[in-house]
């Protein structure tokens, strides 16, 4: 796909002669109507007193056109007026829709600029003439675009949320008349709903997505070119352009995206400006099979670009959407405390329970004499840890968990179940000398409710001899029976129990392979349970199985998912995602004892969220959250064969 600029770019600059827009003009948007195109910008005046400080002041400026030339003079279309906007009017974006122009464009109501004082504003008008001006969202909000016609009989809009309070989320918004464009009431329910309404285009959590053009129609989908912006977070931020598909009649439905950048800086006028490297979407237009791009440069000139339609489609259809996890705001949520001489060096790899409204943390970590022991920590909102223990609660008692020699040893990586009032945990036992192995213990609800940490003496169960990890217990009996996963060598296993009276001399566990590596994907080299599985019926007989795999290419460790169905006495993997749906990606995932690991032990469900806790590391816990109904859609694309 070849993505071509405009020979006479830029095709609008700064005009020393209009004091208004005398210090940049950029970010436009076009609008066609009878042959002519209204080109809509941001102007920035030089500095000047406004409202009672020295700022400069952008205002909207309009000019009409026939393809790259000027028609008419450029004048100032729409200034600060009202108490929403007294500080500036930014980046407008127009469309023409039952004989009216809206112009959505973003309002500024302080100075210096906070993301309170950021939202969006409309001017609505027949003529361009004579506006009728309205306070759109009551939260901080961006770059909002009406699609040029309705769809399902209802005005629809895309826009930017929460730009000024990151991560910033592209949404729609879908309303039954013109009115509820500018209702409190509409909107102040639709962002307590936020989540439903969501466009998921960011692919890591360090970078920023920001609506670009209004969309643009065409027999596949409706085009949406946006800002993507990488590594905002990081100081250094990238920004380029991409764009994505969107079904016709659900435009939340994304069929396609670019899986690179369309356009990022890199001619001179691109990289030279008030905001030096900066290329910015704000108006798109299709003209036969062209679709023409226009973007702000460097934050100081109005740039055209343009792709075939053909060879744009054809690319976003080779490249549908994958689901990801999203990572929390606050990661790395557990480092170790040098504080404390049994977490000095790493904090890694914590299961999770939720009980009475509150998550349960409980951690591996290990101090300068590398025992692994378990500490506790609690979330409330589950994206934060509101309590952390000083002490460990639980530590090796037992002879194959009491290290033997130097290295590593201890108690590691629990995994956590509620079965009958009683908090099952399996974890990897480990003394240095002999075989790691699966060690089995519990507790009573209510005492680990109260923090008496009266866990039952612990019992191996794995096979002798027989390198044994990654092992839970499922949460239901199924056709009467306990159900154990668990690791042997490469690859999951599932055992079937009549009762839990299991040890490694008389039965261990041992069973039938349930999910093996897949020799040509990034789960090519062995595979384990992330954590246990989560029961997606009241049978119990369809779970969703998170997993861990490690690439024999770059010995990377992700995380996956896959659909378990359970028969009597057997259980077979209906559905497997061809991707990982967590991998390593930031920084503390890349700078800790085992750089390039994510590795979760724990999961748990709440509001049809699915948050994910996982060492990153093998330093640090960190944690991650999906959308539950979403990842089950996406499982059911792919079927194991």
């Amino acid at each position: 796909m070849r993505v071509k600029r405009h020979p006479n770019n830029p095709l609008l600059g700064p005009d020393i002669d209009h004091e208004w827009e005398s210090e940049a003009v950029f970010n436009p948007c076009v609008v066609e109507k009878k042959g002519k195109r209204h080109f809509f910008y941001r102007a920035l005046s030089s500095m000047k007193p406004h409202n009672g400080v020295e700022m400069r002041v952008s205002t909207v400026g309009h000019v009409e056109g026939m393809h790259d030339s000027c028609l008419s003079e450029r004048e100032m279309l729409i200034a600060p007026e009202k108490e929403w906007d007294a500080f500036g009017c930014e980046d407008p974006r127009a469309t023409y829709l039952d004989g009216k122009y809206y112009i959505f464009y973003t309002a500024l109501s302080n100075y210096p600029h906070t993301p309170e004082g950021i939202k969006i504003g409309l001017a609505v008008s027949r003529d361009l003439k004579k506006f009728d001006r309205h306070l759109v969202t009551p939260f901080n909000a961006k770059a909002m675009a009406l699609f040029p016609e309705k769809i399902d009989g209802k005005f629809v809009a895309v826009l930017s949320v929460d730009t000024d309070r990151p991560p910033s989320k592209i949404a729609i918004a879908e309303f039954e008349k013109e009115e509820d464009m500018w209702s409190r009431e509409y909107w102040e329910d639709w962002y307590s709903h936020i989540d439903d309404h969501l466009l998921d285009l960011q692919r890591k959590f360090r970078d920023h997505i920001e609506v670009g053009a209004s969309p643009v129609k065409t027999e596949k989908g409706w085009i949406l070119i946006h800002s993507y912006i990488y590594d905002y977070k990081t100081g250094k931020p990238n920004f380029t352009i991409e764009g994505a598909l969107l079904d016709l009649k659900n435009p939340r439905k994304i069929l396609g995206r670019t899986p690179v950048p369309m356009l990022y800086p890199e001619k001179m006028y691109e990289l030279n400006g008030q905001v030096p490297q900066i290329v910015f979407p704000s108006g798109a237009l299709i003209e036969e099979d062209i679709l023409h791009m226009y973007y702000g440069a460097a934050d100081t000139r109005c740039c055209e670009a343009s792709v075939k339609v053909s060879e744009l489609l054809e690319q976003l259809q080779q490249h549908p959407p994958r689901i990801k996890c999203k990572r929390f705001e606050q990661n790395p949520l557990i480092s170790p405390i040098k504080e404390h001489p049994w977490e000095t060096k790493y904090t890694l790899n914590p299961g999770a329970i939720r009980l009475e409204g509150a998550t349960h943390i409980i951690y591996r970590a290990m101090g300068d004499d590398d025992t692994s022991v378990l500490g506790y920590a609690k979330s409330n909102d589950n994206l934060s840890i509101d309590e952390r223990l000083v002490d460990p609660i639980y530590v090796p008692r037992k002879n194959f968990e009491i290290k033997k020699k130097e290295g590593f040893s201890g108690c590691e990586d629990p995994r956590l179940t509620l079965l009958d009032d009683r908090i099952y945990m399996c974890y990897t036992a480990f003394n240095a000398q002999d075989t790691a192995a699966v060690a089995l213990t519990s507790i009573t609800k209510d005492d680990f409710l109260s923090k008496r940490w009266f866990w039952e003496d612990p019992k191996l169960i794995s096979p002798l001899g027989r390198f044994d990890k990654n092992a839970c217990l499922l949460s239901k009996k199924v056709h009467n029976k306990y159900t154990f996963l668990h690791r042997l060598d490469d690859c999951i296993w599932a055992d079937y129990r009549d009762s839990l009276e299991i040890s490694q001399e008389k039965n261990p566990l041992g069973g039938e392979i349930l999910l093996d590596v897949r020799p040509d994907l990034w789960d090519s080299l062995k595979v384990g349970i992330a954590g246990p599985p989560h029961a997606l019926n009241e049978e119990g007989t369809l779970w969703l199985l998170l997993y861990h795999g490690v690439s024999k290419y770059d010995s990377q460790y992700r995380i996956g998912a896959s659909l378990m169905e359970m028969l009597p006495g057997d259980a077979n993997v209906t559905h497997r995602l061809p991707y990982a749906i967590l991998e390593p990606e930031e920084e503390y995932e890349h700078t800790g004892y085992r750089p390039g690991t994510v590795f979760v032990c724990g999961s748990v469900e709440d509001k049809g969220k699915l948050y994910l806790y996982y060492g990153a590391s093998d330093q640090y816990c960190a944690g991650a959250f999906i959308s539950l109904k979403k990842l089950v859609e996406e499982l059911k694309k792919f079927p194991v064969k």
